[in-house]
């Protein structure tokens, strides 16, 4: 008489008492997924050929291509920081009183010479490394506005207007400050919440680098998908008839370039050629896209929900966007 082993309890059996394997195979899921596509190839490649898709790839291309080399490098930088750069240093660059130091880190925001998606994960391993919350998020705002980069693409797309540089500097400097110190003032522990890496227990510091730097990629880089799919899909959709209407009064042509700013995400190293083709508009208008785009759009958002916690995006995002206008509209009634 054959001898069976008997199935684990809860296995699923086969009418002749065998174990049914019911686990989804990633071949046989891959297979599923293939399948229907080469049958329907001929639809989807249609679909696709419309200009609206057209459209849509374009933008979310352009945004993805932007974005990842900054947000790789942001994410060198915040590994290094994490692993190599010894928490002291922090207490000894910083001026110890909350107040002092938020100006002095965005200041120092224009050493970065990336965008927005770079900044996050280095304001990450600030707070992480224990600098106050309050100035790592100056630096956040400030260091993809006022870095060299930027400032230099923002002459080149302004000839002979270097009152556009100068303002764009002030504002977003004015800005970043403003909400630090309104962060110390009235932000809560418990809105902010970082990812933390674990220890390394038993790690080389290259180790622990390259095991950071695998952590923050994976986590910030599917937000940034995240963020250019919302983006490219709401810039396919707003009708090019709007802007030309939208320009006439300037109250709203203000607030139309700061909602565009929020729906393009784009780079803030090729936002003022944007700006630039918008003639349209008003230069305090103008200003008001050069600086609400590298402090809040759908992106950030996204990427500020991802490393920080979405309660903390929900309350930082609608009060940045409101501080980035009046201090955009401030700027240029002074200097444009």
């Amino acid at each position: 008489m054959a001898i069976t082993e008997d199935a684990p309890p809860g296995t699923d059996t086969s009418p002749d008492g065998s174990p049914r394997n019911r686990r989804l195979s990633s071949p046989l899921a891959l297979t599923l997924v293939l399948l229907p596509a080469v049958l329907a190839q001929s639809p989807i490649r249609g679909a696709l050929g419309t200009p609206l898709m057209q459209s849509w790839t374009t933008v979310f291309v352009a945004v993805t291509v932007q974005a990842l080399p900054f947000l790789v490098l942001g994410v060198l930088l915040s590994a290094a920081i994490a692993v190599f750069v010894p928490a002291s240093f922090f207490a000894r660059a910083l001026p110890g009183r909350p107040a002092l130091a938020v100006p002095v880190a965005g200041i120092a925001g224009a050493v970065l010479p990336g965008c927005e998606c770079a900044s996050v994960p280095v304001a990450g391993a600030l707070v992480r490394r224990g600098v106050t919350p309050a100035a790592a998020l100056a630096f956040l705002l400030s260091a993809p506005a006022i870095n060299p980069v930027v400032l230099t693409a923002t002459a080149v797309a302004f000839p002979g207007h270097p009152e556009m540089v100068l303002a764009r500097f002030a504002a977003s400097l004015l800005v970043a400050c403003t909400m630090g110190w309104l962060w110390q003032r009235l932000g809560r522990t418990d809105w902010l919440r970082p990812p933390a890496h674990g220890a390394h227990e038993g790690a080389t510091k290259g180790e622990a680098f390259w095991g950071a730097v695998r952590h923050d990629v994976m986590h910030a880089g599917g937000f940034l998908v995240l963020g250019a799919t919302a983006a490219a899909t709401l810039k396919a959709a707003v009708p090019a008839d709007w802007l030309r209407t939208a320009a006439g009064t300037p109250l709203v042509s203000v607030l139309a370039l700061a909602v565009l700013a929020v729906l393009l995400s784009i780079c803030s190293e090729a936002d003022a050629f944007v700006a630039a083709s918008l003639t349209q508009f008003s230069p305090t208008a103008k200003l008001v896209f050069l600086v609400v785009g590298p402090m809040i759009d759908l992106k950030l958002f996204a990427i500020q929900a991802g490393t920080f916690g979405r309660g903390f995006a929900l309350r930082f995002a609608p009060a940045t966007f409101a501080l980035a206008v009046a201090g955009a509209v401030l700027t240029g009634a002074v200097l444009l």
